[in-house]
């Protein structure tokens, strides 16, 4: 079996999904790597590297489309450039934001091919080497970091000079799961004094393993999170409760990092105008729910604005800004993913395991995800 690789055409998108590591790996299942020519290279793997571990690199896409198993980092089906050369029969295996752009799924299923979202690989245990969304997630947490130390005109630790002692920078971290738990960890790394608030009280131990405060705000929130780990959206009441009781520490932040978000659902708006302008002046907010709407009333996805003096980042496709070790951590998960259903130079689907079967979404021409057929008001599927 061919598994094919093209570069990828989003917009601003610097990633590649599978790396010159990847083919052989890919090898010891019997299958066989195309490439087009400068997919990786934005990322810094050039053709002579993928050359050198026996992929094959071809100029154009039409041998990469043709191949029986394609991987990409990003698929927007509502795009017709990416889904027009798909065909019948082919394996297609990807980001693809079902739950968020739900009638995108059914242009994909249209093509006939087999789709799998890699944002829906289960949390569970034997799937931890799958899970493409933790790894970018990791890497966003980082960026914000680093993009809120760029931006905020102070230092983040604490100096004692001949000039005077400079005090630490105040960062206030929102949501503790994979993101908001790297960006503590980076935060800390760079001297600054970290908290941090998440609706799941399950997390504390990790925010404080991490030397983190944990912010404690009197709300009840057993029922925060889902069997597979990630958070619920809760109801309007909760998160106006939670705004109240949060701007006090929002206010004393020199650096807000905002990472809350509810798959398939519109972001929490958990910073209010009000609480910004509260701020000082020079402080920033980095929210890396953008493109879900934003954590912070006021962000704009994609934009960097400034409110009473208070600059709001609210940047996308945050992963792809550190191209090199995304493409690296992605292609690792797509990897163990394609080799679960890989026997003897073949594609074996087996919808027995729930890895498989939770991250398919669309098969001969029918979307097949239980959760995506409920976004879209579809009936179950019955089973002969």
């Amino acid at each position: 079996m061919i598994v094919g690789v093209p570069k990828e055409t989003g917009p601003g998108e610097r990633r590649v999904a599978l790396v010159p590591a990847s083919v052989a790996d890919l090898a010891k299942a019997k299958l066989e790597v195309v490439v087009e020519s400068g997919a990786g290279t934005a990322a810094g793997f050039p053709d002579s590297a993928y050359e050198a571990k026996g992929a094959r690199v071809v100029p154009g896409v039409g041998d990469v489309y043709a191949a029986e198993l394609l991987v990409r980092v990003r698929l927007q089906p509502s795009r017709s450039e990416d889904v027009s050369r798909l065909r019948k029969g082919q394996v297609v295996v990807g980001f693809m934001d079902p739950l968020g752009s739900p009638a995108g799924m059914q242009a994909l299923a249209g093509t006939g091919v087999t789709g799998f979202a890699v944002e829906l690989v289960p949390r569970i245990t034997r799937a931890q080497s799958m899970d493409a969304l933790s790894s970018m997630a990791t890497i966003a947490g980082y960026k914000a970091v680093i993009l809120a130390a760029d931006t905020l005109p102070q230092l983040f630790p604490m100096l004692m000079t001949a000039a005077g002692t400079i005090a630490a920078a105040r960062v206030f971290v929102v949501g503790a799961g994979v993101a908001g738990l790297q960006a503590i960890a980076t935060a800390r790394r760079l001297g600054g004094v970290v908290e941090a608030y998440d609706v799941r009280p399950a997390v504390k131990e990790q925010v404080l393993s991490l030397g983190a405060k944990f912010v404690e705000l009197p709300l009840e929130a057993a029922d925060a999170q889902d069997k597979g780990g990630y958070a619920k959206a809760m109801d309007e009441e909760f998160y106006r409760r939670q705004r109240e009781t949060m701007a006090r520490v929002v206010a004393q932040s020199d650096v807000v990092i905002t990472t809350a978000a509810v798959p398939g659902k519109k972001a929490p708006v958990l910073v209010t105008g009000e609480m910004v302008a509260a701020m000082k002046p020079g402080s920033v907010i980095v929210d890396l729910a953008a493109e879900q709407g934003g954590n912070c009333e006021l962000t704009r996805a994609g934009e960097t604005l400034v409110h009473h003096g208070v600059t709001i980042l609210g940047p996308t496709n945050v992963a792809s800004a550190v191209p090199h070790h995304a493409s690296q951590m992605y292609a690792k998960n797509i990897t163990n993913f394609v080799r679960l259903m890989a026997k003897d130079g073949a594609l074996r689907i087996d919808l027995g395991d729930e890895v498989v079967r939770d991250t398919m979404v669309v098969r001969d021409g029918e979307l097949v995800n239980p959760r995506l057929r409920e976004a879209l008001g579809l009936p179950a599927l019955t089973t002969a």
